[in-house]
């Protein structure tokens, strides 16, 4: 899109552009969102940003009427974002570089520090740093907004590691102190929610039931009837539960966490927007597959239908070779024994949720005998272990280079072509992983496998939304 093609949406208020730029405004210094209900202005005191990270460096300051750090994420899996930058965007406003160095970062992705800056300067136009310090602000000025929480709680929760210096980030780039911003008067609280604007429609139902039938014992739970998923998490040595709900009144999914994860929001917010595919932009998914007679009339039926993601990606790689073969409601029982038996103990209010999966390193350190005590077969246990050991020790990571990943993910003994995909779909977020093998996808256009990897070829590059279409009638009938 071109400047003016921004501004002709911007005088539409269309909701399909949100997040994908920004406009400041040079007379007043503020920038919006393109759907911001304000009196729009004149063209010539308009300017386009790629990132609010890029209208803050500029000198705009974000706009309190329609809250910038709620819009939806760009939609990066398929846009010109090359996939360091990418990988390295998602990393940091995750959190990454909380705790950790930009050098780390860089180690973790397979590059240099130096070329993860080159990256990002190139394809969003701002550095890391400023990066990481625009998404802990847009964390804590939602939490000033929204939640009854002291300054210190808010400082730490949004990644900064002092009051102090949240503080002046906040003074510097607002132009006030954060305590303007509060409206209630702090006080204690078991959960702590988050708002996560996605781009509608989203069908919100389908999401869930794909979700339901795959729940694990202990580690998860959906409630149709009330519409809410929620799950356990152990995140920096922190446990907890997560419950996620559609807004009442917003395009957005509230988040709900315990208080004990209080310190790992940013990470719990990037992991349910992957898990729920918030950042996905329908309509034009929708449009290009609806291209396709055998898709029209499924697209029509369930519009805005997500990919689900992976919570962990270790967790939906064990899960995956763990559902080889067998039925979905088989695998999900494997799954739910394997939790207990290797993961950690979590106290929770929610009834049946009281596990958290197992990371890595814990599944490496075990014996292949208590791996297939849970009732695998020799080969698969081998497989998981492998697995366990090569995220464990850092050959095997899923957010760095999509063909590096899957080809690793292939060179695990046992780890064939639909399980690599199907982790590709699930983990790496890759919207053209397509397990043309699979049984469902094959009987659903009663075609053989070469065939339907021949068809499929005309959705791309939304063929693992096109497998969810599929997925979802079959499910249905």
């Amino acid at each position: 899109m071109d400047d003016d093609a921004k501004y002709r949406a911007l005088l539409a208020r269309d909701a399909r552009f949100d997040g994908v730029f920004y406009v400041g405004v040079t007379t007043t210094g503020i920038y919006c969102r393109p759907v911001c209900r304000a009196r729009t202005p004149m063209r010539s005191r308009c300017v386009f940003f790629r990132h609010a990270a890029e209208a803050e460096r500029a000198g705009f300051r974000a706009c309190f009427r329609c809250r910038p750090e709620l819009a939806p994420s760009r939609a990066n899996a398929t846009d010109a974002v090359s996939w360091l930058a990418r990988a390295a965007i998602a990393r940091i406003e995750a959190g990454a570089l909380n705790d950790a160095s930009l050098d780390d970062l860089a180690r973790d992705l397979g590059a240099s520090s130096r070329h993860v800056r080159r990256a990002l300067q190139r394809e969003v136009g701002v550095s890391p740093a400023e990066l990481a310090e625009t998404a802990r602000l847009a964390l804590a000025k939602q939490l000033l907004h929204d939640e009854a929480m002291t300054m210190t709680e808010i400082a730490y929760a949004s990644g900064f590691s002092s009051v102090r210096r949240f503080n002046a980030a906040f003074r510097a780039r607002f132009g006030r102190a954060p305590s303007s911003l509060q409206k209630r008067r702090a006080e204690s609280h078991d959960t702590i929610a988050l708002t996560l604007g996605y781009r509608a429609p989203l069908a919100w139902t389908a999401l869930l039931r794909f979700l339901d039938a795959r729940a694990m014992p202990g580690v998860e739970r959906v409630d149709l009837t009330a519409q809410t998923y929620a799950r356990t998490a152990r995140i920096a040595g922190a446990t907890g539960t997560v419950v996620a709900r559609k807004h009442a009144r917003r395009d957005a999914i509230v988040i709900e966490a315990s208080a004990s994860l209080a310190r790992s929001l940013m990470p719990i917010a990037s992991r349910a927007k992957r898990l729920f595919d918030l950042d996905a932009e329908p309509h034009a998914i929708g449009s290009h597959l609806a291209r396709d007679v055998a898709l029209k009339a499924r697209v029509q039926r369930t519009p805005g239908l997500r990919v689900p993601g992976a919570w962990d990606g270790f967790e939906i790689a064990v899960r995956a070779v763990l559902g080889q073969q067998i039925s979905v409601r088989a695998a999900t029982t494997l799954a739910g024994r394997f939790a207990r038996a290797f993961g950690a103990r979590v106290a929770s209010s929610r009834d049946g949720l009281d596990v958290a999966f197992p990371d890595a390193r814990t599944v490496a350190s075990a014996k292949p005998a208590e791996i297939r005590a849970i009732g695998v077969t020799a080969s698969r246990a081998k497989t998981i272990a492998s697995l366990a050991q090569a995220f464990a020790n850092g050959r095997l990571a899923l957010g760095g280079d999509p063909n590096d990943a899957l080809a690793s993910l292939e060179s695990i003994d046992g780890v064939g072509r639909w399980t690599a995909q199907y982790v590709a779909m699930r983990a790496l977020g890759a919207p053209d992983a397509f397990p043309h093998g699979d049984l469902g996808l094959v009987r659903a256009l009663d075609l053989t496998p070469r065939a339907l990897r021949d068809r499929s070829l005309a959705w791309s590059p939304w063929r693992a939304y096109a497998a969810m279409h599929l997925w979802n009638e079959g499910a249905l009938a």
